[in-house]
């Protein structure tokens, strides 16, 4: 062959070569939250040609023909082959159900897997918010080890993680990382103020995270993180009915235009029951989120929340009505009603590849008004008479986070560090009432006097300076340092007289406390690691430990020193995984009503206790149909030093702190029936005691659930069955002076639910 003849058959062959490659571009999504999942593997099979997607799921890669068959692999997702010549211009991928590898950003504020963090953290996946279609958010929260969050019914809600059941201000709710309520201002019916159907997850943290969040996070924090913008026009809207006057309806719509992505989303329910179960309740909860990129290093995001909540207050139940299922309400009139609206908007910067910058602005203004079942007070010289009062309990607050984030890539390091700032002026009106009461014991008027109880208002100040360091000296060893000081300062002005009814004298105080963090995670390989923890918490006196007493007491912060050591592994060639966390935590400073020589009572730092516990949390799917969850704790808490209104309870088990809780479920998808599940849930605690005095015990219980759907394309139907033995229980129980009181948990209910998803699907 001629030389002349040669070039034209290489330079043909070349070019065939080159019309015959296929050049595919496109983004790889979460299937469920819809959005990007950075660090896919992309793999033309039987070829030596792979890629990775870059932080906005992104990816290019050439395959030789459109037979070629595209592989998808990243760890935390099912892997996903898709033939040339099918890929569209979105890959949706399946998280796993045994994914150890979560990625987060409750641990430092920042993106980072799981399995990074030296602490006990859970995710509450968008799959499983999906699948569950909870009607309040313990459905959701209780699947957490060590977690049990006590339904009062309509939302209203008390908490323990790791600790006794109650109302302290022990936990703190977050938002995108930001509290939903000032600091100062507790109030543990706070979650009230979430909107549920904008959740894309929930993040849990068990133990103190102060180091990072601040005061009140002691027993645990839980941030909600909100659904970002789809890349793609998507959206549901969804009714459901159920068995015992529940309604509720969802919506949610969102797309990216350019550069512009928007978000919004929310959901109306009420409830209509019986007047003499005086149990009726509505909300409207809507979430708009805009997050505006100007380029690749540049972005704003932009969140606002409203929610509008109002609710007959119940009250608990005496044994015979208890045990007898006759739920009754002894109040005809209680209620509490809830505006909230929330506004906050970051700016993040990455200068280059070692440094970047967010600042953060919000607003909120929140109205709590009651008719306080607790506050009803019987007239001793009338039976037919009580008293009460009406309060309403606001605040604003606006505020400001600065971070930055530097790497030193040469150590193989990080620095995490901010300021904060958050003002808050707050105010509280209560006003008395004059209670009419029935003869069977039923209060079913009242006349609002014009004499006021309380009037007062507070500016809150609190301003934080935190910083965090993150050392790998090898690739298995990762070092966490954190470190932060708060501020708290109060400035109280009593629009009436001081007296034990209206409160203290204007005063100015102010709390600090300097808050440490050491951990260290160890990948020992083989998918199992283990971690180590230090970390302090404190919660400073409420605005009513403070000021509701005839002078100021001098009070500290109360704080607990928190040791802890955990681990997780996977089984069973990674159908499976573990993870367990041991931790002994001490309280001391906690503020306690001590008795005074003349019969009167103070706030004192008077309390000292001990909280020690294992947590266990295990994942295991051993076909493709069937997967099992297992969620517990085993635990105690005891008073160490506590004398309280005269009352010794020193070496005492404290009263509602079950030892075990625990949760469980089994979910079946058959896979000739796709679309299909059905899901059996078993949640339950053991006997605790009710009293601080150990006299006497609640048994505990256990309940069973069942879920089922089935989704069709675009449709989705599902029926709920809570409680399926219709198990008379109770949430929580307490006995005090004047008995014991039952919080009744949900008898038998149905709910059924249909809803339409446009968007993308599988």
């Amino acid at each position: 062959m001629n030389k002349p003849l040669s070039l034209t058959v290489l330079l043909f062959t070349a070019l065939n070569i080159c019309y015959a490659q296929v050049a595919i571009k496109a983004k790889v999504v979460d299937a469920t939250t819809n959005q990007p999942v950075a660090g896919v593997t992309i793999s033309v099979l039987n070829s030596q040609v792979n890629t990775v997607s870059d932080d906005n799921g992104n990816f290019i890669i050439t395959a030789n023909s459109h037979k070629d068959t595209i592989q998808f692999t990243s760890v935390g997702y099912n892997a996903k082959s898709i033939a040339a010549s099918s890929l569209q211009e979105f890959i949706l991928l399946t998280p796993s159900f045994t994914n150890l590898d979560e990625v987060i950003v409750s641990g430092s504020r920042e993106i980072q897997k799981r399995t990074e963090v030296p602490v006990a953290i859970n995710v509450i996946s968008k799959a499983t918010i999906n699948e569950t279609k909870a009607t309040r958010l313990d459905m959701l929260i209780n699947k957490v080890p060590g977690v049990y969050m006590v339904d009062l019914g309509n939302e209203q809600h008390e908490m323990s993680v790791r600790q006794p059941l109650g109302t302290k201000n022990l936990f703190l709710y977050l938002e995108d990382g930001i509290p939903i309520r000032t600091v100062g201002d507790f109030n543990h019916n706070a979650l009230i103020e979430i909107n549920q159907a904008s959740m894309e997850r929930i993040e849990v943290i068990k133990g103190p995270a102060s180091s990072l969040y601040g005061s009140e996070a002691i027993g645990g924090a839980v941030n909600f993180i909100t659904q970002s913008p789809s890349p793609f026009l998507s959206g549901k809207i969804q009714a459901e009915v159920g068995s015992r006057g529940y309604k509720r309806t969802d919506f949610s719509v969102s797309n990216t235009y350019k550069k512009l992505g928007i978000y919004i989303g929310g959901y109306h329910a009420n409830q209509n029951q019986p007047n003499d179960q005086h149990n009726d309740f509505n909300k409207t909860a809507i979430t708009l989120r805009a997050d505006y990129n100007f380029n690749d290093y540049t972005k704003w995001s932009t969140v606002a929340d409203y929610i509008h909540y109002n609710t007959d207050q119940k009250g608990g139940l005496d044994s015979p009505h208890f045990y007898n299922k006759d739920y009754i309400s002894f109040y005809r009139f209680t209620y509490r009603k809830v505006d909230a609206f929330r506004f906050r908007s970051t700016l993040s910067r990455e200068w280059n590849d070692n440094n970047k910058t967010s600042l953060t602005l919000l607003y909120r203004h929140s109205i709590i008004g009651q008719n306080p079942f607790y506050s009803i007070s019987n007239v001793f010289t009338n039976p037919l008479k009580a008293t009460g009062q009406v309060n309403d309990d606001a605040f604003k607050s606006y505020g400001a986070v600065l971070q930055h984030t530097s790497k030193l890539k040469f150590v193989n390091a990080k620095f995490i560090s901010g300021i904060s700032i958050d003002y808050s002026p707050a105010t509280y009106v209560a006003q008395f009432i004059d209670v009419d009461k029935d003869a069977s014991g039923v209060y079913y008027n009242y006349h609002v006097r014009d004499s006021l109880l309380t009037s007062y208002n507070v500016n809150l100040l609190n301003t934080a300076i935190y910083t965090q360091f993150e050392y790998k000296p090898t690739d298995k060893l990762k070092l966490v340092a954190a470190a932060r000081y708060d501020r708290l300062d109060y400035k109280f002005d009593n629009h009436l007289s001081p007296s034990a009814f209206t409160g203290a004298p204007d005063a100015k105080d102010y709390f600090d406390h300097f808050t440490p963090k050491l951990g260290l995670t160890y990948d020992m390989g083989k998918n199992t690691g283990a971690y180590l923890n230090y970390s302090v918490g404190f919660a400073p006196p409420n605005i009513t430990d403070l000021y509701t007493g005839v002078k100021v007491p001098v009070l500290k912060a109360a704080s607990y020193n928190n040791y802890e050591v955990g681990g997780w592994l996977a089984f069973a060639a990674k159908k499976g995984y573990a993870e367990v966390s041991l931790y002994k935590m001490n309280g001391k400073n906690e503020i306690v009503s001590t008795r005074l020589a003349d019969g009167s009572y103070i706030n004192q730092n008077a309390g000292e206790t001990s909280h020690k516990g294992v947590e266990l949390n295990v994942r295991y799917a051993p076909v493709t149909d069937i997967s099992f969850r297992f969620a517990s704790a085993y635990a105690q808490h005891r008073y160490i030093s506590y004398v309280e209104q005269g009352k010794n309870y020193s070496g005492h088990i404290m009263a509602q702190a079950p030892p075990l809780i625990y949760n469980a479920e089994i979910t079946y998808k058959p896979h000739y029936l796709k679309g299909f599940r059905i899901a059996f849930e078993m949640q339950g605690m053991n006997k605790y005691f009710t009293d601080p005095q150990n006299t006497a015990t609640y048994k505990g219980f256990t309940t069973f659930n069942a879920r089922a759907g089935y989704t069709l394309k675009s449709f989705e139907v599902w029926a709920n069955c809570i409680n399926l033995s219709d198990k008379v229980f109770a949430t929580v129980v307490e006995k005090s002076a004047f008995g014991t009181s039952y919080r009744p948990g949900q008898l038998r209910t149905i709910n059924v639910g249909v809803a339409y998803n446009f968007g993308k699907h599988l």
